[in-house]
């Protein structure tokens, strides 16, 4: 039985997440407040649930990271990267813009998509993570074509500690520009790590690897510490 949490509960300690029928899972209940939200983060927990479902807190062991380091970029997306960036730097069609217009990549991300419906990211999410987005906490990477928006990622950031939400393509490999972006300003600014949740084969693909709980969360509370970055804007990842 997992916790049921109020407004003014605090969250159980992490080692108390279930290991079996549901791994990770640690409570539920409260809300999505961004004084909710940071919490969590600096305490390596993050919300997931369905529509219909109450708010569900997980804390999974293992756990998915990307270490910038070890961001991989097949050929094929070294050739458009370069392609981008010229056009980038030239005025040309396509441009990578951070945090121009959050909410919108939050919506791309909640969409639905090709293969299926839309994501968890409900109203309440977009609220909550807007409103860490207002206290400078939230960032989004962006990618313009034309002047529409066609991909995208989204995430939180606490001291030198990224935490990775989602991303969307209405183009196809938006979604890795984004990202390749993103990572290479990270890098640059002495973030070693995207906290990436859960295990699955495409972020394997982009160099992500799972780690266990104890090691993550003793980077995690270095990180944290660390100080926050001030000024958001792309950097070249070729």
């Amino acid at each position: 039985m997992i916790p049921w949490l109020d407004a003014h509960t605090p969250f159980p300690d992490v080692s108390e997440a279930l290991t079996i029928d549901a791994p990770g899972l640690l409570a539920a209940g409260a809300d999505l407040s961004p004084r909710r939200l940071l919490l969590a983060y600096q305490n390596g927990i993050f919300p997931w649930f369905s529509e219909g479902q109450p708010i569900l807190w997980w804390s999974t062991d293992p756990r998915m990271v990307l270490y910038t380091s070890d961001f991989k970029v097949s050929d094929s997306l070294k050739k458009t990267l370069r392609r981008v960036e010229r056009s980038r730097t030239e005025g040309g069609r396509w441009q990578v813009r951070f945090d121009s217009d959050f909410e919108a990549v939050m919506r791309a991300c909640a969409a639905p998509r090709k293969d299926g419906p839309g994501t968890w990211i409900s109203e309440d999410i977009i609220d909550g993570y807007t409103g860490l987005h207002a206290l400078g906490y939230a960032h989004s990477s962006e990618v313009w074509l034309d002047g529409e928006l066609v991909g995208g990622a989204y995430g939180v950031c606490i001291g030198r500690m990224f935490y990775g939400e989602s991303m969307f393509a209405r183009v196809s490999d938006a979604s890795k520009v984004a990202l390749a972006y993103l990572v290479a300003f990270l890098r640059s600014q002495g973030v070693r790590m995207v906290d990436c949740q859960q295990e699955t084969g495409h972020l394997a693909s982009l160099g992500a690897a799972p780690i266990s709980r104890s090691v993550f969360l003793q980077h995690l509370r270095a990180a944290i510490k660390e100080p926050a970055i001030q000024t958001w804007e792309p950097v070249a990842p070729i």
